[in-house]
């Protein structure tokens, strides 16, 4: 007999609340029947980045309409899922725990199963949930606190190759747009302004590029176009409109370039396992970035490997992938009790060491 499985999701990570319900039938692709997210940008624009207290509030508020709004879309009813899927980190611990506050009420009065979620896994199941793509894949998760290359064996089984040693992509992307006077989140602002730049204007490091691994570093690269900024200012009295893209073209470019490099030095090494069908998979909320994935694919051509991305609307923070992930160890036997605590910090790969270092309430990443 055919299983079917469908599934609640909660994601409460950082500044998107978000619900959604997914369905399984066998072995076919899951189905979305419901995918709610409620932004928060207006809440903080004004302090240019996301402030924990007000976003945690923000979710306590919201996140049983969330709920509710993914149950009425979907057309069912909590008596007709199987489990409740959360994410327990990693993630700004007021929000991650509003999310698995109120999944743990939903399944303490309807008795549904509870299932933890990393919501790092969360990004780099994305394509199996959307391309039913086979382990073992390299996923390349970037996104606004993260940037790592690693290989996916399995829904808890990950091993990195590589990753950042201080700013994620995402942040750079961030704090280059608060430097230009750009609005927040700043990746689209940011790919917005090179559309009408000159990446070959102002010239900008390639960060890292002399080393033979597949780590990157984007802080550096974050300082020149400080500097870059200030130099043109000083010599014009202010930046032009031109000055501002041509900035901004640059340095989208040279992160698309490390990243291009980055990706075939991990290539390389995953190709050593001999995957039957390689694919290469790129997950995260700045694997929206158009340009970010044009180059990746092309890379990807050269290198012989498959390439996949999600659709723009799941690389970002969604609960769709919550919940897929939590299918996965679902369907594995895993199941989490009322003691599920939050998890400020959650690394995928559990044997490497931290990149970023660690502190008491573990390694960063």
């Amino acid at each position: 007999m055919t299983r079917t499985l469908t599934i609640l999701g909660l994601e409460s990570s950082c500044d998107d609340t978000a619900a959604a319900v997914i369905r399984q039938v066998g072995d076919e692709l899951p189905e979305i029947l419901s995918s709610i997210v409620f932004g928060q940008n207006e809440l903080h624009s004004a302090y240019g980045g996301v402030v924990p207290e007000i976003a945690a509030r923000a979710h306590a508020e919201k996140l049983d309409i969330c709920v509710r709004e993914a149950l009425d879309k979907s057309g069912l009813t909590l008596a007709d899922l199987d489990a409740v899927a959360v994410t327990a980190g990693p993630g700004l611990i007021g929000g991650v725990m509003s999310g698995v506050m109120c999944a743990k009420g939903i399944c303490a009065a309807t008795g549904l199963p509870l299932v933890g979620v990393n919501h790092l896994a969360g990004h780099a199941l994305t394509p199996r949930l959307t391309d039913g793509i086979a382990y073992p894949y390299l996923i390349l998760l970037v996104s606004g606190g993260h940037c790592q290359y690693l290989i996916a064996r399995g829904p808890e089984d990950f091993t990195r190759l590589g990753g950042t040693i201080d700013d994620a992509p995402g942040e750079a992307f961030d704090k280059t747009a608060r430097l230009l006077g750009l609005s927040q989140p700043g990746g689209p602002a940011v790919q917005a302004e090179a559309e009408a730049g000159d990446p070959k204007h102002f010239q900008f490091p390639r960060p890292m590029l002399n080393r033979p691994d597949c780590n990157l570093s984007f802080s550096g690269l974050k300082t020149a176009l400080l500097r870059m900024r200030d130099k043109v200012a000083g010599e014009k009295g202010g930046l032009t409109r031109q000055d501002r893209a041509d900035l901004c073209a640059g340095f989208q470019a040279a992160v698309v370039d490390v990243l291009n490099e980055k990706t075939r030095r991990a290539i390389r090494l995953y190709l050593q396992e001999n995957p039957a069908t390689p694919t290469v998979a790129v997950a995260g909320g700045v694997a929206a970035n158009t340009a970010i994935r044009v180059g990746l694919e092309t890379v990807c051509a050269e290198m012989g490997a498959a390439f996949t991305a999600p659709p723009l609307h799941l690389c970002t923070d969604n609960a769709a992938m919550i919940a897929y992930a939590g299918m996965e160890r679902f369907k594995a036997g895993a199941r989490d009790g009322m003691d599920l605590s939050a998890r400020p910090r959650w690394p995928l790969d559990q044997t490497s060491p931290s990149m970023l270092g660690s502190g008491r309430k573990g390694a960063k990443a």
